[in-house]
């Protein structure tokens, strides 16, 4: 259960860009320090990090696709991480809660949105495993790749260039991912189908969506 979407504008991304050229960036192990699988960097002076995660959250928010598949209730900030020529992240599993300043959210999806021309670099792609499904992903600039976090994943080695990316983490709604793909499902149904139903049956159908959504949420 995964899905590649279009997330940020031509601007957006130029603006995020532009900031990560203008930042230094700092070693990626200082959010944790014993992970030897992550060899990368990150933005971290403050300022900029909330300027270019503003940009990330605001349009991952207005993404109706984002919302209908997600089904999002906590968006950590979203984090901009640079892998230069020998980086990688090995294979490896993400924590299932994540400290914020003043909260703690619970990892349910995970999500990794591209920053720069694939032909910019060479290797960098990130694989996921879902179940015996070996998926690979590296995308065009704006898109963003959501996958469930308690999937094994890494990324492979630059060997040329750079690779830019933006990282961050959501708690569902629906924690259970079944659950969530079905829901997910019916509204996608009752969206293409529904004004071609007989509206009895299209209410009835949308009484089961939200008897659903409401008896398997757990948060508002």
């Amino acid at each position: 259960m995964y899905r590649v979407l279009q997330i940020l504008t031509d601007a957006e991304i130029a603006e995020c860009k532009r900031i990560a050229a203008a930042t230094p960036f700092i070693d990626g192990r200082i959010t944790n320090p014993h992970n030897t699988a992550k060899q990368n960097e990150q933005l971290h002076e403050p300022s900029a990090y909330k300027q270019s995660s503003d940009i990330i959250r605001a349009a991952m928010l207005r993404t109706p696709e984002f919302a209908e598949f997600a089904f999002p209730v906590f968006l950590a900030p979203p984090l901009i991480t640079r892998y230069k020529p020998g980086m990688k992240y090995g294979a490896h599993a993400d924590a299932a809660f994540i400290q914020l300043p003043g909260a703690t959210i619970r990892s349910d999806l995970s999500c990794t949105i591209f920053l720069n021309d694939p032909k910019d670099y060479d290797g960098g792609e990130l694989h996921v495993r879902l179940g015996d499904a070996r998926l690979t992903f590296k995308l065009q600039p704006g898109e963003a790749i959501v996958y469930p976090s308690d999937s094994f994943h890494q990324v492979m080695p630059v060997t040329r260039g750079e690779r830019l990316v933006a990282i961050t983490f959501i708690q569902s709604r629906i924690q259970d991912p079944f659950r969530r793909n079905m829901l997910y499902e019916l509204n996608e149904v009752a969206a293409l189908e529904g004004l071609k139903m007989d509206p009895e049956n299209y209410g009835r159908l949308q009484l089961v969506q939200q008897n659903l959504l409401r008896y398997w949420s757990d948060r508002p």
